[in-house]
């Protein structure tokens, strides 16, 4: 288990505010009893943001045949439906895993291949379980070519307090499944649009491990 880069600053940043406000209220209040109600408060908050931002070691068997799960959270929508960006109105399959603010928010590839297509989308913030977050939030839309052809849609979808999608790929990238391409911070949800002919192995709320649950077997 390590912490994620996404929040070290930020968890450096609260614990000197906290470290300093209890330090400072050890000599200026001295025997009072809400000293420790704010200590503890302190601990409380800066625990949260510590495990919000942790980043669990995975163990990834890659499979060419699978489509694994690209975050940690529970299946929210498994639906045959149309994607307008970027297959144009043809239809899909979509799954959606809703990740809510104690989940592991690092995001991985879901297969192995080329990054085909990226676009980053601002938006508005409606939350993440919204019908519309798919289309109007702040967004990312990655496809990626498998070695047959296939192409997977995968879209990372902010949500109401999620405030920062960060990526590190970029198009004509060759990545590996499993391998972290990104992270949403504070609650939020990721989209995946798969062939018709995906056989999916997940069931609407069901929980999810980023890198391991397998979404989908491929035809």
């Amino acid at each position: 288990m390590t912490i994620h880069k996404e929040g070290r600053v930020l968890l450096l940043v609260l614990f000197l505010i906290f470290f300093g406000l209890n330090f400072g209220l050890n000599y200026l209040a001295v025997g009072q009893p809400w000293q420790a109600i704010v200590l503890a408060i302190s601990a409380i908050i800066f625990f949260f943001f510590l495990q919000f931002f942790r980043n669990p070691t995975r163990k990834i068997e890659i499979n060419e045949k699978q489509v694994i799960a690209p975050a940690d959270g529970k299946v929210v929508v498994i639906e045959k439906t149309t994607e307008d960006e970027y297959f144009k109105g043809a239809e899909r399959i979509q799954v959606s895993i809703f990740m809510s603010p104690i989940n592991v928010h690092v995001n991985r590839n879901p297969v192995t291949g080329l990054i085909k297509y990226f676009r980053y989308h601002k938006g508005k913030y409606l939350v993440a379980w919204h019908p519309k977050s798919s289309t109007e939030n702040e967004r990312t839309t990655i496809v990626y070519e498998l070695h047959k052809g296939v192409e997977i849609l995968i879209r990372q979808i902010a949500g109401a307090a999620a405030r920062r999608i960060c990526w590190y790929i970029k198009e004509e990238q060759s990545v590996i499944q499993g391998k972290e391409f990104g992270f949403i911070k504070f609650g939020s949800r990721v989209d995946l649009f798969l062939p018709l002919d995906a056989k999916i192995t997940v069931e609407n709320g069901q929980i999810t491990k980023g890198g391991q649950t397998v979404i989908a077997e491929l035809g």
